[in-house]
């Protein structure tokens, strides 16, 4: 089948979703109101709560949700076969993810800002909070610990692409201060950006960076060292107000997504290349997990995320200027990834060759996991081969937008585990914690990093897929979670919360078998570590879900007052 016939018609789903679908949760689940106060405005503090246009906020909303995963997940998930990945992605894009992303802005926005962990005690019941948080604190500690060793992977494997990763911070910077200080419009000058960042692709391409020389000198994996640097990097960028560095290189990966997107795409149409890869993956390894439930938990972000939802309630929420843009950065952000997703999917099945290269390239789970992300980048260099650019700089093309999208994700991750220990901290007794950033930032970056290092049952750290399996697993249960928030808190207004309910019943399904089975792969492993983590989660989830359905069960129907629950 030609991926340009693919490629189009998810574009016209995501289309009709926005159109039709989006409207409806807006106007008859959310019942948004255009002269509705919100926290920006309200609790304006020029750090956190910054009213911000709404094309800014959909740029940093998308790529501070988007990282790597909605790359990952889709390249190791082709293993099952395309049609299964692909029909995830777009139908839990347009009734999933759109929802999901959509409902935790609205929510949020209407109780002050409040993060969704902490209003599930309010929505659902006093101890969900407690245990909402807890489970949180293990999502984004997965998450940050994820992303800076996908950053390494790249970082070690294509040294290329670390001077463009490194010229992109100070162009941010830099925008920062003209739009936020100086009041002045941020479009060209982020379109300048850009062009400077793709300046630097061939600079990074004939200048290379490698760390052997300081890795054998400390003593230490080319890897690990990487992994030091970037948590070092971390706990910088996530001190920074949010207008200085996150904001304007968001809006530079805003402009960055729609170019990446229109050069693949592009390339597809131009190349017409076919799918190489079988519908369905009917000679699997004999050891290789089923695609039910594995598949749901392995491509999270894509299809839907519960990550997206500490996003919308930590950050976005608090820079949203009109709540009916929650709809526009929301809905719309999750159709971005979506788009995102699927061309991941056709990069790992169109653009590694004829079908023998595939099934070499994907001859068991192991491969697969270990190598999806360098497919994904291969694919996309073939691609920009179509249109004429040597495969060797679309390969670098590729990594930059990996890397400049998985950095905003740990920014925010840092910025969201800080947050996180602070209410932890204060519901155990510890006040005074929102005064002691420098503490709160240190442990927020300590914690993933210890996992990231932390060995395995093969003795040299965590084998990527059982690392990314547990993230994917308590990735979808937060997003359950954060869906059992949102419905309750709709059909405690007398709306109808079916649109949360459906996609949450069925999260929890799978995410609570995939973490079942998990516990016999950690077990006979060795990992004993990632075991204990996701026992700890398991419980954490089955308790959590009885609050739930008893808060479902004692519902009150209550006059849609839109404010605090």
């Amino acid at each position: 089948m030609p991926a340009i016939a693919i490629a189009v018609g998810c574009l016209v789903v995501f289309w009709l979703g926005y159109r039709w679908y989006s409207r409806y949760l807006a106007e008859r689940v959310y019942a948004l109101d255009p002269d509705f106060r919100t926290p920006a405005h309200e609790l304006r503090d020029g750090v956190d709560f910054v009213p911000t246009n709404r094309h800014v906020l959909l740029a940093h909303h998308f790529t501070s949700v988007a990282g790597a995963a909605p790359i990952v997940g889709p390249a190791i998930a082709v293993y099952w076969g395309w049609l299964p990945a692909l029909l995830w992605v777009v139908l839990g894009t347009v009734f999933a993810a759109g929802v999901h992303d959509f409902g935790s802005i609205v929510v949020s926005a209407r109780n002050r800002g409040r993060n969704i962990g902490t209003l599930a005690g309010s929505v659902i019941g006093p101890r969900a909070s407690t245990l909402f948080l807890l489970i949180i604190f293990f999502l984004v500690t997965l998450v940050n610990a994820v992303f800076a060793v996908v950053i390494a992977i790249l970082f070690e494997s294509h040294p290329g692409v670390v001077i463009p990763a490194l010229v992109v911070i100070p162009i941010a910077v830099f925008i920062g201060q003209w739009a936020y200080r100086w009041r002045r419009p941020i479009l060209v000058p982020s379109l300048l950006g850009l062009a400077l960042l793709y300046a630097a692709i061939p600079v990074g391409q004939a200048l290379p960076l490698h760390l052997d020389g300081l890795a054998a000198w400390a003593g230490l994996e080319v890897r690990t060292t990487w992994i030091l640097l970037i948590f070092a990097y971390t706990w910088v960028a996530s001190r920074l107000p949010v207008w200085l560095l996150l904001q304007p290189r968001d809006y530079i990966n805003g402009h960055q997504l729609i170019v990446a997107l229109a050069l693949i795409f592009l390339g597809v149409a131009v190349g017409f290349d076919r799918i190489a890869a079988p519908a369905v993956n009917t000679d699997l390894a004999a050891d290789a997990p089923h695609w039910f439930p594995f598949l749901f938990v392995t491509i999270a972000c894509g299809a839907i995320s519960g990550f997206h939802s500490l996003v919308a309630s930590g950050t976005t929420s608090k820079q949203l200027d009109r709540e009916t843009d929650a709809r526009y950065v929301g809905y719309g952000g999750a159709l971005g990834e979506g788009a995102l997703a699927v061309a991941a999917i056709l990069a790992c099945t169109a653009g590694l060759g004829g079908a023998g290269e595939w099934a070499a390239r994907y001859a068991d789970f192991g491969a697969a996991s270990g190598g999806g992300l360098g497919n994904f980048v291969d694919g996309v260099g073939h691609f920009l081969g179509n249109l004429g650019i040597p495969a060797s700089l679309g390969a670098i093309f590729a990594a930059v937008v990996v890397i400049t999208f998985a950095g905003t994700t740990m920014d925010t991750g840092v910025r969201l585990q800080r947050y996180i220990l602070q209410e932890i901290g204060e519901l155990a007794g510890f006040r005074g914690l929102a005064r002691r950033l420098n503490l709160l930032t240190t442990l927020a970056v300590v914690i993933p990093l210890g996992l990231a290092l932390a060995p395995g049952g093969e003795g040299k750290g965590f084998a990527f897929g059982r690392l990314w399996t547990l993230f994917g697993t308590t990735n979808q249960l937060t997003a359950g979670l954060a869906l059992a928030v949102i419905g309750v808190w709709v059909a405690r207004r007398g709306r109808n919360p079916l649109a949360a309910l459906v996609p949450l019943v069925f999260l929890l399904a799978m995410t609570a078998w995939a973490l079942f089975l998990n516990l016999g792969t950690f077990h006979d492993k060795g990992d004993w570590l990632l075991l204990g983590m996701d026992l700890a989660i398991f419980g954490l989830a089955l308790w959590l879900m009885a609050e739930a359905l008893v808060a479902l069960g004692r519902f009150r129907r209550t006059p849609d007052g839109g404010g605090d629950e």
